[in-house]
């Protein structure tokens, strides 16, 4: 399992989940959309806003 640290942003969100995509990878590195329930994440966010991840843990930046 790995713990991060890595940084996210809020791409849509769709009901009680939100689809994350990784803003910290190096150009050309593949890249796949994560599906979060929204209940993982803080409660103020919205589409569009970045996100840190490390330890099992989402902050807002």
């Amino acid at each position: 399992m790995d713990f991060g640290p890595y940084e996210y942003k809020v791409e849509r969100i769709d009901g009680d989940y939100a689809v994350l995509v990784r803003t910290d990878l190096a150009p050309g590195e593949e890249q796949e959309d994560k599906l979060v329930a929204r209940a993982l994440l803080p409660a103020e966010i919205y589409e569009g806003c970045l996100l840190h991840y490390e330890c099992l843990s989402y902050e807002m930046k």
